[in-house]
């Protein structure tokens, strides 16, 4: 009868070819070079992808400057080569302050809701991630972009001017009134000094210019600002608004003009020598800090506008509701939201900045600002 079980020959027959000797180890199976390509991350994979980007990057951007060149070839042959402080200088320049000033203005309505909020009271919102997560969930996305409206065409349009923007359908606009009027007021106050008051006295005549621009803007802008708000009083806020936006755009003209002059004073090469990039660039780093310097000026005379444009009574003189306000905010009250308002004009005035005189260089001006050529000596 034979067994259930295998013989031991069987068993010796069957493993012996796969049983190693004790003191044998099995090889360890080793991985070609391209399984450890395969399986192992290679930085050099890595740079050659980021390479690439770098590249595709690189070649839409020179696309994309071809284009802009093109447009910019059209859009001076259609207007002819424009002379300096000529009338279609002026009007390229107050084109170039509606589009900067709109779009940047609007761009940051969120911002500015919020601290205008704030300023009106301050207990409202502990901050602003806070104000705007009640916002949207009381009144939804729209809520938060309450205001972009007047902010648009109180930054943008306002009323008639005939004549100096035609391709605008002859509106102008705060911005324009501020970027237009200073280029016409500092070529105005230059010619009745001289040339060499002018650059001597350089710095007076930015401030003087600046003041004489925002002067008139802020006529058009005052109704927006109120209705912003929520006024039926559209020229209540005129006074204060004067008292923050003329210190506030002769700091900015001024301390950018400063500004900018002193980057090409310190590079090597002077302003002509460099390229539309590089001049833009210095455009952009000199608006932001400009705009740092215009936000701390005015900052008080900011809050006092939001103050006087919310809680002034009907038939309450001016300086009557300043001095009823201040008694209830005291001097800390006037500060309120300073680190989010040159957080918002700094980035504001580098746009602007760099939008303007992009605009410029697209329509084959000079950029803002830089050295002044010395006046000639005549013996």
């Amino acid at each position: 009868m034979s067994s259930l079980f295998p013989t031991q020959g069987v068993l010796q027959d069957v493993f012996s070819a796969q049983i190693l000797p004790s003191n044998r180890t099995s090889p360890k199976p080793t991985a070609s070079p391209r399984q450890s390509l395969t399986f192992l991350p290679s930085r050099f994979q890595a740079r050659s992808a980021v390479e690439d980007v770098k590249t595709k990057a690189g070649a839409l951007s020179n696309e994309a400057q071809k284009e802009i060149a093109k447009a910019s070839s059209a859009a001076q042959a259609k207007t002819g080569q424009i002379e300096l402080y000529s009338l279609n200088y002026y009007a390229a320049c107050t084109f170039g302050g509606l589009v900067a000033c709109g779009t940047t203005h609007t761009a940051v309505t969120p911002l500015d809701l919020v601290k205008c909020r704030r300023q009106v009271d301050a207990k409202l919102y502990k901050g602003n991630f806070e104000a705007w997560g009640k916002i949207g969930r009381a009144e939804g996305i729209r809520g938060i972009f309450t205001g972009w409206a007047p902010t648009f065409f109180g930054y943008s349009v306002s009323f008639p001017f005939p004549g100096v923007i035609p391709f605008a359908h002859g509106k102008q606009a705060q911005g324009a009134f501020k970027y237009g009027g200073y280029e016409f007021f500092k070529k105005f106050y230059s010619d009745l000094a001289g040339e060499e008051n002018a650059y001597r006295y350089k710095t007076s005549l930015y401030l003087t210019a600046s003041a004489s621009a925002e002067l008139i803007a802020d006529v058009a802008l005052c109704p927006f600002e109120a209705i912003k708000i929520n006024s039926n009083r559209l020229y209540k806020g005129l006074y204060p608004l004067w008292g923050r936006q003329i210190p506030y755009t002769m700091m900015k003209f001024a301390s950018f003009e400063t500004i900018v002059e002193s980057i090409y004073g310190y590079m090597p090469k002077k302003k002509s020598e460099y390229g539309k990039g590089v001049q833009t660039g210095v455009s952009f780093a000199g608006g932001y800090l400009a705009g740092i310097l215009c936000a701390i000026v005015s900052h008080p005379a900011d809050v006092m506008v939001s103050k006087l444009n919310a809680n002034r009574q009907p038939g309450e003189a001016f300086g009557s509701a300043m001095g009823r306000i201040y008694k209830d905010i005291g001097f800390t009250g006037l500060w309120n939201g300073l680190v989010l308002r040159i957080f918002m004009i700094g980035t504001l005035t580098s746009l602007q900045w760099g939008i303007y005189d992009s605009f410029k260089v697209f329509m084959g001006l000079p950029t803002t600002g830089g050295a002044a050529p010395p006046p000639k000596q005549t013996s």
